[in-house]
Parts: structure tokens; sequence; C-alpha cells
């Protein structure tokens, strides 16, 4: 760990192989203090040593600023951390071989140590003859001083640094808090996570791996999927990895450098980590082991106090987001699959030809209100044929609640048709209104209610409409027209509140229309004029079958995001009436 934190001290300083103005300017007042052809403000990387300051260097090196270790003598500093003050180098056993001897001409050397305030010897301070030359005590004193100086150069550039990091990181924590709270599904989640990590933490992969039964399994951006993620996308739980350590033991799991890695973890993780270009890991549990949140760095990493802080606390705010989505996710789906449940298979009716569409709101909150309905009459003694009920409606709210309510209105709707002997559309919804006056049904619905009776050649639509959209009608000549005639809203019924029945007769070829506000209400449009495009839409699909005229209803509906969800049917008058069953 000790060199890790002399290399966390040479990245928070920002210098490497390029000139620096301060730098140099250390440089030269060894070369004018001590009176030598070349000095050099060194730094040693885990590679290489570079020259942010110098004076006096020949080329190629002086436009490279570094050279490889076998030319260095600052790395003996770094190693003894203590001074390095030789007359010859050539006479040295430890540094005749060297290769900057004849590459760069170093005969004479004295490097004194650049350290920050933690202790860290971070590379050299030196000054560099072409020929052999003996130190003097006063020299080496002015070296001192200068590197002195020099040295808490360094340790203020790396102090303002680490404040500005403790700075992102409060960044970090605000915009997570923020960022993550927004997420509306796994995938989303990830996403996220990913693009708040820059500046100081920058690692290479972020990831979220989530517990189940089997052990974990990886969340995935298919926006984004990352090598890791498709080389390994699940994890037994007594797996040899730093992330399942993580959730066995519910702490955080630590790996600064490949060496720790290869001493701590099975040989498949060296592997994976190794296939992959990754050397450091963080892994921070989710609370009550639902799973792990993960950072991987290319390089060895030293993880700061403040920055392990704010990665724990961003690991809460994803806890946080994860709980959420999931519940979210399966109140979803329960709300779905009940109101799948409650949808109608539609009857086959001669004469009639039917298709219906229903889609969820991809807001995970706005699932539940709406309906469709269709279902036979029994057949009243003078009629040759059995009538048709169509219903479509809303129900105020959008939730598991208004799914249950949506069932309930429904069935009330179907048995005060059946039960009210003239089956009148505003009598069942009148009978409706009273029930939502004495009975928890929530703040309201919308509703159309329909009857369609055979009528010789053509089909006799009768209607009542309770604040719903209006239905749309197409005529056999291709012209729409919105059957406007409403009245209020399900709310419960006001003393005097009449509901009406309209009539309007459809002869063969008509194409009726009944909807649901997910249809035609948009941010960006007023809804007058998008049920004028579904009219147009209508009117230059209506003689396509009735699959094809759903698919150009619902276009672009699939791909953006629906803030409710959307209700359908259709029905065109297909031809006469054939024979039915007596039921």
């Amino acid at each position: 760990m000790g060199d890790l934190g002399r290399l966390e001290a040479l990245r928070l300083a920002g210098l490497t192989a390029a000139a620096d103005p301060g730098m140099d300017r250390f440089a030269r007042l060894v070369a004018r203090f001590l009176r030598v052809p070349v000095s050099l403000v060194s730094l040693l990387e885990t590679d290489r040593q570079v020259f942010p300051g110098m004076v006096g260097l020949a080329e190629p090196w002086a436009a490279r600023r570094e050279t490889p270790l076998s030319h260095s003598f600052c790395q003996h500093v770094v190693i003894d951390r203590r001074p390095l003050v030789l007359e010859d180098t050539r006479v040295h056993q430890r540094t005749c071989a060297s290769l900057a001897i004849p590459d760069l001409q170093v005969i004479a050397y004295a490097g004194m140590p650049l350290t920050d305030a933690d202790g860290h010897v971070l590379g050299s301070l030196c000054a560099i003859d072409h020929k052999p030359r003996k130190w003097t005590a006063e020299e080496l004193q002015d070296l001192g001083d200068l590197t002195a100086a020099c040295s808490v150069e360094l340790q203020l550039r790396i102090a303002t640094e680490r404040i500005r990091e403790d700075r992102d990181h409060a960044d970090l924590l605000l915009r997570a808090s923020v960022e993550l709270g927004h997420s509306h599904d796994l995938a989303d989640l990830t996403r996220r996570l990913r693009r708040m990590f820059d500046g100081p933490i920058e690692p290479s992969f972020v990831g979220l791996l989530l517990a189940d039964a089997r052990g974990l399994w990886r969340v995935i951006d298919p926006e984004d999927v990352r090598p890791v993620e498709t080389a390994i996308d699940r994890l037994d739980l007594d797996a040899g990895f730093p992330s399942t350590q993580a959730v066995r033991e519910q702490r955080t799991v630590f790996v600064p450098d490949h060496d720790a890695l290869v001493a701590g973890f099975s040989p498949e993780a060296v592997a994976g980590y190794d296939a992959l270009g990754l050397r450091s890991v963080l892994c921070v549990p989710l609370p009550r082991g639902r799973g792990v949140l993960m950072w991987c760095w290319p390089d060895p990493h030293v993880l700061s106090v403040t920055e392990e802080a704010a990665l724990t606390a961003v690991a809460g705010y994803v806890s946080q987001a994860v709980d959420r989505t999931l519940f979210v996710e399966t109140r979803l789906s329960t709300a779905e699959q009940l109101q799948a449940a409650m949808l109608t298979d539609l009857p086959a009716v001669p004469g009639l030809d039917m298709s219906a569409l229903y889609l969820p709101a991809t807001d995970q909150d706005m699932v539940g209100g709406d309906w469709y309905d269709a279902y036979l009459l029994p057949r009243l003694p003078d009629a040759s044929q059995r009538a048709l009920m169509l219903s479509i409606g809303d129900i105020i709210g959008h939730d598991v609640q208004a799914a249950v309510v949506m069932g309930q209105v429904r069935s009330m709707l179907r048995q005060a048709t059946l039960g009210h002997p003239a089956h009148s559309p505003a009598g069942a919804l009148d009978a409706v209104d009273r029930a939502f006056d004495v009975l928890p049904l929530g703040p309201g619905a919308t509703a159309v209610h329909a009857r369609l009776d055979p009528d010789g050649e053509r089909w006799r639509l009768t209607w009542s409409n309770a604040g719903h959209p209006p239905p749309l009608l197409r005529t056999p000549d291709g012209r729409v027209s919105a059957l406007d005639a409403h009245d209020l809203l399900l709310l419960g019924a006001a003393d005097g509140l009449d509901r009406h029945d309209t009539t309007r007769e459809l002869p063969h070829g008509s194409v009726l229309l009944l909807y649901t506000d997910g249809l035609v209400e948009r941010r960006d449009n007023d809804i007058d004029a998008s049920i004028e495009q579904t009219a147009a839409t209508l009117s230059a699909y209506g003689d396509q079958p009735l699959p094809q005229l759903l698919e150009a209803l619902s276009h672009g509906l699939v791909d953006a995001p629906q803030r409710d969800d959307v209700a359908v049917l259709v029905v065109r008058v297909s031809g006469g009436h054939g024979a039915q069953d007596a039921g």
C-alpha cells in the first residue's frame, strides 16, 4: 500500500512527462546555484521516470521528458528514501551499468528525495554533471533547501486537488440522490450510474449485480453492453470473486491491485479480471443481501477515505432505487396481469367484424384503469338475432386499485344492462353512477356504453356517453364523424341528472371506433387536434383489415413513452345477419 499511496500522491499532483512552469523554475534554480549543465525534477512512475522540471537534457530526451527505469538514478532515491550523492557514477557497483551513463552522460549525480505530506518519496530533485565532481557541503545544502521548497510546492498541489476531489465527491452524492431517484427500471438505473462517474473517480467499469436463489445476476443496459457483462453475466454465491465475497460477508471488499487479486481470490476471478484488463475493484454490498455494486479500474487504485465514504453512500442510494424499482415492477406486473385477466375475449357475431387493442403504460405508475368490453344480450322474443353490447371506459387513477375498480365497474355495467328490460345504455350508466354515489369506488370514471341491434341490412347503434372522448364513425364513403353527444362522467348521481341514449343507423361498410384518451392525449398536442388526426387515420385505413387499421391507429405508441394505458375497440358492419344460436 505504500507504493500505491505514492502513486496516488503523484496522480493528485497532476505532473507527468510534460513541462510544468513551476517545476522548470526549480530546475533552473538548481542549475544556477550549483552551476551544473543538467538539473531535473524527476518523478518515479510505475515503469518510467518523468521530468516535469528540466534544464540542459540533450535530445531526444529533452523532447520526451521521460526515460525508462534502465536510465533512472531517481529510483534509488525513492527506494532508499534518502539522498543519493555520487562523484563518479561509473565506479559505483550499484550504478555503473546504468544506461544513463552512456545515453545521458550522467557522470556526477546528486539527488534529494521529494516527499508528500505523508512522507511518500515521489522522486528526486537532482543535479547532474558530465564529468566527475566532488560535491561541496554548501552545494548539497543549497540542493536540500531547494528540494524542501519543491516538496512544499508538491504538497500544496496535492492538498488542493484533494479539496477539489472532496468537493466533487459531495457533488456526486447530490447528483446520485436526484438522478437515481428518477430511474424507471433496472437497466435505466445502471445507465444513470455509469453517467455519474467521471473526474476524480473515473472507473473503467461500473456494474450492478443482484441476488436471487441461484446467486448473483448482472443488470445489463442493452444500450451499453460491456465485455465484462458478456463474459460473466452470472456468479454462484460461493464463487471466489470479490463481488460474491462482499455479498456473503456483507462488507465492503476492496482489491487495490493485481497482487491483491491473485493473493485473495480464485484463479477464475484472476483470469476474468486479466482478460478484461482490470486491476482494481471496489465491491459494496447492498443491504439485506440484495446484491452488490462494483467499480473497477484498469490500474492500481488508492481508495481515499472520502472516496470510500462517497461510494458507500451511492450504494445506499442504489439500494433504495433497486427496492423501489422492483416493488414498482411487481406492482406493475400485478396490475397488468389483473387487467389482462379482466379484458374481454370478443364474441363472434355474424355481420360484424371486431378487433381490440390494449397497450399498457410504459410509466410503471400509470397502468390499470382502461378497459373495453363486448358481449351478446339474450335474444328478445320478437328479435331474429341477439343484440351486441359494447363499452369502453377509463377509471380515474392509474394503479392496482384502478384495475380493481375497473373490474367492478365493468361487472356492474354488465349486470345493470342485463337486469334492465330495455337494455338501455343510459339506464345502465345511471345505475353505475348511483353505485359510485354509495360505494368506495374512487374519484370516478368515464365510459361509452353502446348497443348494436340488427335492423334489416343495417345495424342500429344506440349509445350513451359519460364524459368520455367521442366515438368515431366512418361511413362507407370514407367520411368520419365524431359522435359528440355526451353527459357528465360517472361521479355519483346528482339529483335531477338524466343520462341520454342517442341512436344512429350503421349501413354496410361502416366502422365504429371506441377508444380511451391514451390514444389521443399528447403533452405536445391539443386533444381535439389529436382526435382529428385519429379520424384522418380511420378515414385512410378504414377499409383495411382491422388488425392493419389498429396498427395504423397505434403507430408510434409502442416505441414512444406512454404515460397512460390505451384501449381501442373497433367494429365494422361487414354483411347480412346470419343465423345465430338460440342462447
